[in-house]
């Protein structure tokens, strides 16, 4: 009888150990998954952040060029109205 139980004892441990070792395989790919899609999403923000930073550059020049055509009409405008007053007098 105390064969016996032993061998149940062995047997459960053994299904134990092999249950073990098979979480711990899910657990080794499921840390794999999780690296590759932490790998995909940092280069995805990485992207992302290179062209908001791209778009700001372009707004900023943008901006510049806006303000410089500004005073360019500002000063076109001073010269015809310079222009137009010395022909009246």
């Amino acid at each position: 009888m105390e064969t016996n139980d032993q061998g149940k004892k062995e047997k459960t441990f053994n299904n134990f150990g092999k249950k073990v070792d098979d979480f711990i395989d899910e657990l080794s790919e499921a840390g794999e998954r999780l690296q590759k899609e932490f790998n995909m999403k940092y280069e995805e923000l990485k992207r992302s952040a290179e062209k908001l930073k791209n778009e700001s550059e372009n707004k900023e020049r943008w901006k510049e060029v806006e303000e410089r055509l500004k005073k360019a009409g500002e000063e076109l405008s001073n010269a015809f109205k310079a222009a137009f007053r010395k022909r009246e007098q």
